[in-house]
């Protein structure tokens, strides 16, 4: 299948959570993290968060670093990737900062249903691709290959986790550990129940592991498309 290089992005408590139940962000990550993952956006073609995490975080998904957005602009690219997002209730607002942030194409994946409902909703704010009865990971990244994604950053949530492993079409996990637990039932996870193709008898292959300041990054190679990139 003719799909982009996909690494999937996470920073989690020990005991796996992505955030807390509270509407105030918890930051899982420190200052020099944060910068090797935007390293990690500078260097892809388009970046992908769910839908909730458009809602939750009100995320702007741009290159920070004003070097790295020069040297983006200079190879004739724009300062950010493509921003990437994917709907099933619609739930979105065209004033969010994922879609009013940043000179760049932002691109909506939806089911067949909500097609026109969701197009009519965004307006011009973003391009609005309709699927199958369901999005699947599979079509949404053959569909990103055919607009010439080469590199797709995945930064959650954990139900697009979830679906980007139990459809195995990720190629690299980099796992970022935050040295404290989070301890809430109803806080957001990495991932959810289903059935991913690494288990005890086939183990998701470790590349590297590194300590940046008080985390730990771990790397995780997914598929034989590993090619060791930006971490």
């Amino acid at each position: 299948m003719n799909r982009p290089y996909v690494t999937l992005s996470c920073a989690m408590s020990i005991d796996g959570y992505l955030d807390s139940e509270t509407p105030q962000r918890l930051a899982m990550s420190n200052a020099e993290d944060f910068d090797r993952v935007d390293e990690l956006r500078a260097a892809s073609d388009a970046i992908m968060v769910g839908a909730s995490t458009v809602r939750r975080d009100d995320c702007r998904l741009l290159v920070r670093s004003e070097e790295r957005q020069r040297e983006r602009l200079a190879a004739g690219l724009t300062a950010s990737p493509v921003k990437v997002t994917v709907t099933a209730s619609g739930e979105l607002s065209a004033e969010s900062s994922f879609f009013a942030a940043g000179d760049v194409e932002k691109i909506v994946y939806c089911p067949r249903a909500e097609g026109e409902r969701i197009t009519r909703t965004l307006g011009e704010a973003a391009t609005v691709v309709v699927l199958g009865e369901e999005v699947r990971m599979r079509d949404v990244t053959a569909d990103l290959a055919d607009r010439g994604i080469g590199r797709l950053m995945v930064e959650g949530g954990g139900r697009l986790h979830t679906q980007f492993l139990v459809e195995d079409v990720a190629d690299e996990l980099q796992l970022v550990i935050a040295p404290f637990f989070v301890g809430e039932s109803l806080a957001p996870r990495f991932v959810g129940a289903g059935e991913f193709p690494w288990t005890a008898r086939r183990r998701a292959r470790l590349v590297e592991t590194r300590q940046i300041a008080d985390v730990v990054l771990l790397r995780y190679a997914l598929s034989e498309r590993f090619d060791g990139g930006p971490a």
